[in-house]
């Protein structure tokens, strides 16, 4: 660090910091080592994200849309339902930015199961459809890909929309690719196949990803350059993002965030569930299929483990087969099946061909059942609040009734502390926020990181005085030396570019 850093910081050198942290004179001491290297790390952080945003919007150039007020007005005046503030307000942040052009859009569109985020990226595209742009949308599934495809034309918007998978077949698919590159679709709707070669958008002004945490930074780079100008990013996520972390995990982003429900969105009912009800819970799923619904069970892991003592989805979907649900029809879905397995077995599901399905945390986003009305999860207390808000969206999402069983054995208080949690509160930002003083924030950062590196090592996103402080330094750095050739700021530039490396595919871009 630069010497006039530390003295506004108030740090410690980085060899005392080093030498006190492996030998701590006392107390006071061992805080103040830790406290310098963590700062060290979340700079490293802010230099990189402070960094990406600076060089897009001072280097990267993007296309004003030119859209049509008039289209826009009218598409929304004519719903047959009224917009949330919250709605119109993430609407209009989006069209300022994609009407200011330079630099392009890069945000975050943030909202619960059900919050609307589909009517702002539909209001995009239509923007960009009515300055005769083209749009993309990638889902990380086939069965959510086919759902924008089959719901987003529903409205019967004047806009031409193709579907583009990897079940695709030839034929289709080289008619859609025609379209496609002679500019006649203005939405093309996708998996993976929409970044295979091949795919040509030549007036591609709108780049969206849905669940956005399930692309890789390549995968959304690869969207966004189908086109030849750089287009505008609109990411959406229905998994809460705790403000405390928003500018730490997603400093390089504008975030927009639905915080309202529309009106009539039925509550969930939940229960924790002891394992004397057990037999209970089954009765009672048995008595929503007999009324026509469907059921989810959601298990922890795939294989039995003779270290948890948690049900496993294999054998769990073959008991209950065997000795609970004899005469019904279940499914099973796990990480393990390919994608096209997965697919299979989420549209029987959808279909209504299966009555229960037997799950892992594959379910956890991109499938929407409306005849669903239990979501039961096993071992509740291995999941993070957050998983367990987005588990239950699954259900509720149709006419009837919906209920979230949490089965769990733990005895620990603190396990029972966070289940009562979500028993008591339907707010998925206020459950982010309690999920994140509960739990370690090695977990926290796991969401959005693979293996078991986290992305800061020493540093904890409870550090919010340091992540404030770092940022506040970064900035202050960038502004009196844009390209960092100031030999002083060496050895940032360094430990910035060893962070990179390490988390390049884990941080938003």
């Amino acid at each position: 660090m630069p010497r006039d850093t530390l003295a506004r910081t108030r740090l410690i050198g980085l060899g005392q910091a080093i030498g006190d942290a492996h030998y701590p004179p006392d107390t006071a001491g061992a805080d103040q080592a830790r406290r310098r290297l963590a700062f060290d790390e979340i700079m490293a952080f802010q230099m990189a994200i402070l960094g990406r945003r600076r060089h897009r919007e001072r280097d990267v150039a993007g296309t004003a849309v030119q859209y049509s007020g008039a289209a826009v007005d009218g598409f929304l005046s004519e719903l047959p339902f009224t917009p949330t503030k919250a709605q119109v307000r993430c609407i209009g942040e989006a069209l300022s930015d994609m009407a200011r052009g330079t630099p392009p859009m890069s945000r975050l569109l943030q909202g619960e199961v059900g919050s609307g985020k589909t009517l702002v990226a539909l209001t995009a595209i239509l923007a960009a459809a009515s300055d005769h742009r083209q749009s993309a949308l990638m889902a990380p599934t086939e069965v959510l890909a086919e759902q924008h495809f089959v719901t987003l034309p529903s409205l019967r918007r004047p806009f031409t929309v193709g579907l583009l998978t990897g079940s695709t077949r030839a034929a289709p698919r080289r008619e859609v690719l025609r379209l496609a590159s002679e500019g006649h679709l203005d939405l093309l709707v996708g998996t993976h196949a929409l970044i295979q070669d091949g795919v040509e958008l030549p007036n591609l002004a709108l780049a969206i990803t849905d669940e956005q945490h399930r692309f890789g930074v390549a995968q959304r780079t690869a969207l966004r350059g189908a086109g030849p100008e750089q287009p505008h990013a609109l990411m959406m996520s229905a998994t809460p993002i705790p403000r405390t972390l928003q500018l730490t995990l997603y400093g390089d982003l504008d975030v927009s965030t639905i915080d309202e429900l529309p009106p009539g969105r039925q509550d969930i009912l939940t229960r924790l569930v002891p394992e004397d009800k057990r037999q209970a819970a089954y009765r009672f799923i048995r008595q929503q299929v007999e009324a026509g619904r469907q059921a989810f069970i959601i298990c922890p892991l795939v294989e039995e483990s003779e270290n948890l003592d948690v049900r496993a989805a294999t054998e769990e979907h073959q008991r209950l087969s065997n000795e609970v649900f004899p005469d019904l029809n279940l499914g099973l879905l796990h990480g393990r099946l390919s994608s096209r397995q997965k697919d299979q077995v989420m549209r029987q599901f959808r279909d209504g061909d299966l009555n229960v399905l037997v799950a892992t945390a594959v379910v956890e986003v991109g499938i929407d059942v409306p005849n669903a009305t239990v979501m039961m999860i096993d071992g509740a207390d291995r999941f993070g609040l957050a998983q367990l808000h987005q588990f239950r969206g699954r259900v509720g999402r149709g006419e009837h009734r919906s209920y979230c069983l949490l089965m769990s054995e733990a005895e620990s208080e603190r396990a029972r502390e966070r289940l009562s949690a979500l028993e008591a509160s339907g707010d998925g930002f206020k459950l982010a926020e309690i999920d994140l003083q509960m739990r370690h924030e090695g977990d926290i950062f796991g969401t959005t990181q693979s293996g078991d590196q986290t992305m800061l090592r020493i540093a904890s996103v409870f550090d919010q005085d340091l992540m404030a402080l770092a940022r506040q330094e970064a900035a202050a750095i960038l502004d009196a030396d844009p390209e960092l050739t100031d030999p002083k700021h060496a050895g940032i530039v360094a430990e910035r570019d060893r962070f990179l490396a390490r988390v390049q595919d884990n941080i938003s871009d």
